[in-house]
């Protein structure tokens, strides 16, 4: 994938979390906390090119001029496993509006089905949305999502993720070259079932304490 559309965050925080996140002994309750700390820090950076506008206040003290955000920001997690990202988006971000997109993925084919889709009734090409897929392995969630937010009008798309493969950033910049993707790692490859090594494991068994 061109360097230009690849963020990889390098910071402290970013790695002492990813960590809690790669060590199997990590239980359901830190994963989700360290994956949520992770989206507030890739949100930070996806995010910093969104202009402010400034707003006349009162403060305790004496009137300011603050500076806030000119609309929603819309999040839209790739369930289930998506949902992990959201409770770190929700924390620091003042408005967003949240769609979902639901995916399966056929274990024989690695090729996924879309089940449901819920975007709020917003213009998409006038806001920002952060597409939430902690997981980019062959990239065919992601790509499906983005090609359905596309279709809804979305032009201003970020791709989070907390890890990426180098075969799901060549697909995804192959079928959607304006993407920008935002990741804590990106690891070394697949393996024969297509999750990411060294990877995490299955991130919604272990946001969620199935199998």
């Amino acid at each position: 994938m061109p360097e230009a559309n690849l963020t990889v965050l390098d910071h402290p925080l970013v790695e002492a979390n990813l960590a809690r996140l790669r060590d199997k002994r990590t239980g359901p309750g830190d994963f989700r906390d360290a994956m949520a700390a992770i989206a507030s820090l890739l949100t930070t950076e996806a995010t910093r090119h969104i202009a402010t506008k400034p707003v006349e206040i009162d403060t305790p003290v004496s009137p300011a001029t603050v500076q806030k955000l000119p609309g929603p920001v819309i999040a839209v997690p790739i369930l289930r496993a998506g949902q992990g990202l959201l409770e770190g988006v929700l924390r620091i971000v003042p408005d967003v509006r949240v769609g979902h997109i639901g995916m399966a993925r056929d274990e024989t084919t690695l090729k996924p089905t879309i089940y449901m889709q819920k975007l709020p009734p917003l213009e998409l090409a006038a806001r920002p949305v952060l597409l939430l897929d902690p997981m980019l392995a062959t990239g065919g969630s992601a790509i499906g999502a983005a090609r359905l937010l596309r279709e809804a009008g979305a032009t201003d798309i970020k791709l989070l993720c907390a890890v990426a493969s180098p075969v799901g950033l060549r697909n995804m910049s192959a079928a959607d070259p304006g993407m920008e993707v935002y990741a804590a790692a990106v690891d070394e490859r697949l393996d024969e079932r297509g999750f990411i090594l060294p990877g995490l494991g299955d991130a919604g068994d272990r946001l969620y304490g199935t199998d």
